[in-house]
């Protein structure tokens, strides 16, 4: 293979010059499910023999977003996230922070689901992965995705506001206290979480969206939802291999998607919760939608949990949400 030539990308009206071997950072989260030292190795020494590589691992949450927006500032070429969801999530925060147009990321999955990597066509196994985005980086390909954007946080592929976010919260201290993150434990507490909601305790969130989003119903905003995932693309997530789709129209080339739910009766939760497993969209009941928007606000009548990219950011009761599209460019 030659070395990866890229196309000058501009920051701050200043051309950064990639006519030679392009320099990388790998940011590698040390915690995360499969990123073992020596997949570690074997994919720097991979990337090594393309690029001029840096490898920075992470020292707990946020470290990622510094360590990106300096290397995008120093003229990286592309900063290549080997974690889970929240170090893709970090990473992307990170270059777009320190004002590039369009940065240029790589990704390699490390987490337990990675949902970001398998949406735009990455094997789960790492070394495939890496050999797919070795193959991207010598013939000079990429796509563009478009972003979200929570109040001033980026996401790549999901959001959201009540009990999807409860669930996430759980989960994360099961971890802390050595459990580990499986398609098994996210259902178990999900539904002890189900019971124990604030949003079956009476929980109300208004939507305001901006002026010719579509929606359904459509008298849906003057409607109050107990419940909101808001998604970048699809699917919401995954169970194991299962797919689990709450908006399957949501793509990385169109504006966000919302789905709400007025209520959370345990039969017709029940049966939502089979037709996302089977890739269905649920609609009229008590769903409303939210399609190919380019904003709107999320206010509700108590502090209630939110989540990005499948990671606890804590309680609120007014989210903004927006999207940008062509936000990035990711090497596959």
């Amino acid at each position: 293979m030659t070395p990866f030539k890229l196309a000058p990308c501009t920051r701050g009206g200043h051309q950064a010059d990639y006519s030679e071997v392009m320099h990388a950072l790998l940011v590698v989260n040390p915690k995360a499910t499969t990123a073992s030292p020596r997949t570690r190795d074997v994919l720097a020494r991979a990337l090594a023999s393309e690029v001029s590589l840096t490898v920075e691992h992470t020292k707990g949450r946020g470290h990622a977003t510094e360590l990106a927006a300096k290397a995008t500032q120093d003229g990286v070429g592309i900063v290549v996230a080997f974690g889970g969801d929240g170090t893709v999530n970090e990473v992307v925060n990170g270059v777009l922070e320190a004002g590039a147009d369009q940065p240029l990321i790589g990704v390699v999955p490390g987490g337990s689901t990675n949902v970001f990597s398998r949406a735009v066509g990455l094997p789960r196994n790492p070394v495939d992965a890496t050999g797919m985005l070795l193959d991207a980086l010598d013939a000079n390909r990429s796509r563009t995705v478009s972003l979200g954007r929570l109040n001033d946080r980026w996401f790549t592929f999901c959001a959201g506001f009540g009990i999807d976010a409860e669930v996430i919260h759980r989960v994360e201290r099961a971890r802390r206290r050595g459990k580990t993150s499986t398609g098994p434990l996210y259902l178990r507490l999900a539904v002890a979480q189900f019971f124990n909601s604030k949003a079956r305790s009476g929980a109300h969130i208004s939507i305001s969206a901006n002026e010719g989003t579509l929606m359904e119903p459509d008298n849906a905003r003057d409607k109050k939802i107990a419940m909101a995932i808001v998604q970048n693309t699809a699917p919401w997530t995954y169970l194991g291999s299962q797919e689990i789709h709450a908006c399957p129209d949501a793509s990385f080339d169109t504006g966000l998607e919302l789905f709400g739910m007025q209520s959370l009766p345990l039969g017709y939760s029940a049966l939502t919760g089979f037709r996302m497993l089977s890739g269905g969209a649920m609609s009229g009941g008590s769903v409303v939608r939210l399609h190919d928007a380019a904003g709107f606000e999320l206010s509700a009548d108590m502090p209630l949990a939110a989540q990005v990219d499948g990671e606890y950011i804590g309680e609120a009761t007014r989210l903004r949400f927006s999207s940008r599209l062509k936000a990035i460019r990711v090497a596959v």
